[in-house]
């Protein structure tokens, strides 16, 4: 049996050996509550408070503005929640390409009726086309979320946050960014991007899964999300998964401190697929702005559509290689990718999205690209 080659890294990560030591003692002896007012207790809350400050330092961020969460789905929620409900968002404007987290959130308060929602155009190459995000904001009668992400999971383009910011800031409007696929991935400074809400997930970047963060501007009051208690400084409700909590914090610093190695590193295996790929299958074609502002962890494919090519995710995992076909979310499952549907809708192309980490190799690229050579 050949080793597995692991290349959905936009799925999910595996967790870093120095997280995991980090975290070892809160499973383990420091399993105090941290509400709890004695030494096990107090132990546990010098943990989450310090994890805290160690994440809002990394971003630039006042510690009071970060909000520990299960992870990035329930931030954005949370997030746009609060906008409509407590801010005054009546009118949502979105793009059709984000992910279910934000789309379903938004379609939910539009079928309850708590806002109306409209949807950006996208120009060819999949970025927002921002003249029109312009002319919907100065058209809106209602003060406006604009909840877009900063970078595809599927196709990887990056949006201009700061652009965004500012026009939000000339019609008022709130400001949600899902930057579950760069937090970790970009530096970032809270103090002097123009953005309301931004969210994270720590297995995005080698830290432990069900734990997330959500950054809230110290100029925005909201309720919480969920009720029950005082924790997250009375925001969330529900005893703080402490371990998770640390495991974020020494993944973002680790992530954080080789930032610049890594992602060259990383960027380099991408450029190299996409060469080894169109030297090697005829046809082939990349989604998305790939060389120009774009995640450099992420290569959505297109390959043509044969009697092989068509069961080419199973077939990739009987070679023992993981990939996604579109998002992650919808692994294992055949249908098709709202992404994908929304950029390049092209009945004779089958889409695979490769995501690479630190751990992957040209040598792995290679296999994967003669594995795909000989399946179509």
């Amino acid at each position: 049996m050949s080793e597995r080659i692991y290349l959905d890294n936009a799925a999910t990560t595996p967790l870093d050996t120095e997280v995991l030591a980090a975290m070892m003692p809160y499973l383990t002896t420091h399993f105090g509550n941290p509400s709890s007012i004695y030494s096990y207790g107090r132990e546990s809350r010098l943990a989450i408070e310090n994890a805290r400050k160690t994440v809002a330092k990394l971003l630039n961020a006042h510690p009071a503005e970060i909000f520990f969460t299960s992870g990035g789905t329930e931030s954005s929620n949370m997030a746009i929640t609060a906008a409509v409900r407590d801010l005054g968002c009546k009118h949502i404007i979105s793009s059709p390409i984000e992910h279910h987290a934000t789309l379903h959130c938004v379609e939910q308060m539009q079928n309850s009726g708590q806002a109306t929602v409209s949807y950006v155009k996208l120009l060819p190459n999949g970025h927002v086309n921002m003249d029109y995000l312009a002319a919907l904001l100065a058209a809106s009668t209602e003060k406006c979320l604009v909840t877009l992400m900063h970078a595809n999971n599927e196709i990887g383009n990056l949006l201009d946050m700061e652009r965004v910011g500012e026009l939000c800031k000339q019609y008022n409007a709130i400001f949600h960014c899902d930057t579950v696929q760069t937090v970790g991935h970009y530096p970032f400074n809270l103090k002097k991007t123009p953005v309301h809400f931004i969210t994270g997930a720590g297995h995005k970047f080698h830290g432990p899964k069900g734990v997330g963060i959500l950054y809230i501007n110290e100029n925005v009051k909201i309720k919480p999300f969920v009720h029950g208690g005082t924790q997250e400084r009375n925001m969330r409700a529900g005893t703080e998964n402490v371990y998770g909590i640390v495991g974020f914090a020494k993944a973002l610093e680790i992530a954080t401190t080789n930032y610049e190695a890594d992602s060259a590193y990383i960027k380099s295996l991408k450029l190299y697929m996409m060469a080894a790929l169109g030297k090697n299958i005829n046809g082939v074609s990349f989604n998305g702005d790939v060389l120009g502002n774009s995640l450099y962890t992420v290569l959505s494919v297109n390959l043509p559509k044969t009697d092989k090519s068509e069961m080419i995710l199973f077939n990739l995992d009987i070679h023992n290689i993981c990939a996604s076909g579109g998002s992650a979310c919808t692994s294992g499952a055949s249908q098709g990718s709202h992404v994908i549907d929304a950029v390049n809708p092209n009945p004779d192309y089958v889409t695979v999205r490769f995501s690479f980490s630190k751990h992957n190799t040209k040598q792995e690229i290679d296999t994967v690209v003669m594995a795909l050579k000989d399946m179509i």
